[in-house]
Parts: structure tokens; sequence; C-alpha cells
């Protein structure tokens, strides 16, 4: 009997999951702007509304993962590169809480960055953007997929989704630097 709910709920909450993911975005197509998400406070939400200029947008599965660990520290790294090609802001966004993020943040730039870690806490932002995925088996719950969207305003320009979600081939900063 176990065994057989256990079976069901997984089945629910893939579909849940399923539910709550829009189609994902592509060339052309706008990113949510009305969607509060986090950055330094855990009760104090912002959106994307007016967002102006360029901007990227990089989705990671989780604060911590060893593979995000790897990816975030080359956008911090070529900050300034992707300023001279007109970048307004880089968004680092997980599916994690405030709390989490800022400590990322710091163990990733305890000197500080300008690159921004966002908390979509509740997976609304990444959900859509149709950039949420069922990541129960390693991390527990839905989580954002490996992602970087490239923005005019609030229009997107560039979308890389990784294949794999555990590897770096489109979303490296190395890899996107050029594209901008």
């Amino acid at each position: 009997m176990a065994s057989l709910l256990s079976s069901a709920t997984k089945v629910a909450h893939s579909a849940a999951v399923s539910l709550m993911a829009a189609a994902e975005v592509k060339v052309g197509s706008t990113i949510a702007t009305a969607v509060p998400v986090k950055e330094n406070e855990a009760v104090k939400t912002f959106t994307f509304d007016g967002i102006t200029g360029k901007n990227i947008f990089v989705g990671v599965p989780g604060a911590f993962t060893g593979t995000c660990s790897r990816q975030i520290p080359g956008y911090i790294e070529r900050y300034d590169q992707f300023k001279a090609k007109g970048v307004n802001d880089i968004y680092v966004v997980a599916v994690n809480d405030v709390f989490v993020m800022k400590a990322w943040k710091e163990n990733l730039a305890s000197g500080g960055t300008p690159v921004r870690f966002i908390a979509d806490d509740r997976g609304s932002f990444v959900g859509a953007l149709g950039m949420l995925w069922d990541a129960t088996e390693r991390l527990g719950a839905p989580r954002s997929k490996r992602f970087v969207l490239v923005t005019e305003g609030n229009e997107i320009n560039f979308v890389a989704v990784e294949p794999v979600t555990s590897e770096l081939t489109v979303t490296a900063a190395d890899k996107v630097l050029p594209l901008v």
C-alpha cells in the first residue's frame, strides 16, 4: 500500500510541475515582468516591471550545487566585459530562498560583486518562463533549468538552455560573452 501511495504521489507531483510551467520562452517573447522575486530580504519583493536596456538572466538549478558553483564565477569574473558590451545587469536566478542566495553570493564573491543573485523561492518567475523542471530526484523539488536569456528591456533576444542540466556547454559565461 505504501508503495502504491508513493508511486501515486510521484505521478501527481510530476503532473503538478508540468502544470506550473508555461511553454518555454523563445527569442521575441517577453519575460514575466509582474512576477515577484526577492534579492536581499525575505519579506521584500520586486518585479522586473520597467526593466530597460540589455540584461542577462542566468537560471541555475540550485545554489551551492557543483555545476552551478562552477558556472557563476565566470559571470562574476567577466562582469566588466559584459558591461563593456552594453549589459546593464546580470541576474542569477534560482528556485532557492533569499537566505541561501545571499550566502551563495557571499561564498562565491566574498569581496562583493555587482552580479545580482535573485531568489525565486516559489519558482513562479522561472515557471512563467517555461524553465521549471522536476528536479525532485536530485534536489527534492521543482527547480530552474540551466538557461541564459539576454533581454532588451523585457524582450528576449537570446535563449540558451543546457540540453543536459548538469553540463555547461552553452550557458557558461565564456560561451555567452561573444554572443551578447
